[in-house]
């Protein structure tokens, strides 16, 4: 089968990650129909994408991994298709003309297994010692479903998945139904609020359900105990994250702790995900429990229109943990961030911020120097204008795409001023101010 793509169709534009995402239409909805068998690590099912041309389509392109495809359909017709490269490309009978909506309907199975790259290692689906999870950011996505692997393409999702019974299926979005056959158990979860590729997420293992206030943690029994502790000041949390970035923009929150090891936690839509290493019952990794649900707000609620203002992500909720810190009794957010902006991180010529480039997106540099940069932008603006501005940041791009610009203007706004040569020298100069 050939099918040859409308030209750049495969391509997203991305500034880091253009070969990740496609061009020529945008998704609505994603509806997966899965089945995990553990012991076998095998998935199977299908995938049904409602999407929109925004211009006329004789063939189009999925982000996919190597998956025996047995079935796919446009519109309710059999289309051609080649696979190869990660690369779904489609051939629909007839042509979609633009502004016209149509469906995808793919028919899958196979052993999924992470994507590795240089930059970042393993992402996308993982298996466990018991069970598996997904770390998606930032291309991990079409390991496990098609999709159309960018930030910016938000979509609406129903997840079914099958399972054996012993197992509990953790998911994006709130589960809306739960139902035993013989041996398994299907879960079914929804999630109405627009949502990346990267950050829908599936965790399966052997949890115990425990409520805490606001939020739900999932965890093994023998951590529970210790998880109640380090998770413990989750409802509290929430209060200071609300008075500080406005309201909670989801439905649901749930917290995971996997029976394995994690080097980092994983950030999710309504979700974070913690190794066994991050539970001790001394709450010594609380900042990263604060920095995960900040990111409730800052890449999820708020998700970047392009992987260049990973900061506006980072940087925020590393600015949380700050926050966090000074409202709990720990060290004040100056203190924090005199000694980071004393750190040999920091010192000298190193990437720029609003722009990192592709092997610093993650870099202390983005993380510790964005902090730093809205900690100063704290300093100009005062309080009561700094935090109204993050209000009305997270009001006003909710459950949507933002841009460096956009948030530089919006400061602009609420200092009644000019502040082009502030961020020129935090954001857009390779070595931070003083």
């Amino acid at each position: 089968m050939t099918a040859q793509p409308e030209p750049g169709a495969d391509r997203s534009g991305d500034s880091y990650l253009p070969a990740h995402g496609n061009g020529g239409y945008r998704v609505r909805h994603y509806d997966l129909d899965l089945e995990y068998r553990p012991v076998a690590n095998r998935l199977s099912g299908t995938a049904r994408i409602t999407a929109v041309a925004t211009q006329p389509l004789s063939a189009f392109t999925l982000d996919f991994t190597d998956y025996k495809l047995s079935r796919v359909q446009v519109s309710g017709t059999n289309a051609r298709y080649t696979h190869r490269g990660h690369k779904l490309r489609v051939k629909p009978a007839r042509s979609i003309a633009e502004g016209a909506e149509f469906t995808v309907e793919v028919r899958y199975a196979g052993n999924p297994e992470p994507l590795s790259s240089p930059e970042w290692g393993d992402v996308g689906w993982d298996e466990l010692t018991e069970g598996a999870l997904v770390a998606s950011q930032p291309i991990g996505a079409p390991t496990w479903f098609p999709c159309n692997d960018h930030p910016a393409d938000k979509a609406t999702y129903r997840l079914a998945l099958k399972v054996p019974a012993p197992y509990t299926v953790v998911a994006t979005g709130g589960l809306v139904d739960r139902r035993r056959s013989a041996s398994t158990v299907r879960w079914v979860f929804e999630r109405a609020e627009p949502t990346a590729p990267y950050l829908v997420s599936v965790q399966i293992g052997y949890y115990d359900d425990v409520d805490l206030g606001g939020a739900r943690l999932f965890v093994p029994t023998r951590l529970r105990e210790n998880a109640l502790v380090d998770f413990g000041r989750q409802p509290d949390m929430r209060t200071a994250l609300e008075g500080w970035f406005g309201p909670y923009p989801f439905g649901d929150y749930a917290v995971v702790v996997t029976d394995d090891e994690l080097d980092d936690p994983i950030e999710a839509q309504g979700m974070a995900v913690f190794g066994a290493g991050h539970v001790d019952g001394r709450r010594t990794h609380e900042r990263l429990v604060v920095h995960e649900f900040a990111h409730q707000w800052f890449g999820n609620s708020l998700t970047v229109a392009d992987w260049r203002h990973i900061w506006l992500n980072e940087g925020f909720a590393t600015y949380a943990e700050w926050l966090w810190s000074e409202s709990s009794g720990g060290e004040s957010a100056d203190t924090l961030a005199r000694r980071w902006r004393g750190a040999p991180a920091q010192q000298g010529s190193g990437p720029r911020i609003a722009d990192p480039g592709i092997s610093e997106m993650f870099s202390e540099r983005v993380y510790k120097g964005g902090a730093l940069t809205l900690h100063a932008l704290r300093g100009e603006l005062g309080d009561d204008t700094f935090f109204a501005l993050l209000r009305d940041w997270t009001s006003t791009h909710r459950h949507s795409t933002v841009t460096t610009a956009e948030f530089t203007a919006l400061a602009a706004r609420h200092a009644g001023r000019s502040l082009d040569r502030f961020f020129t020298a935090w954001l857009d100069s390779d070595v931070l101010p003083r």
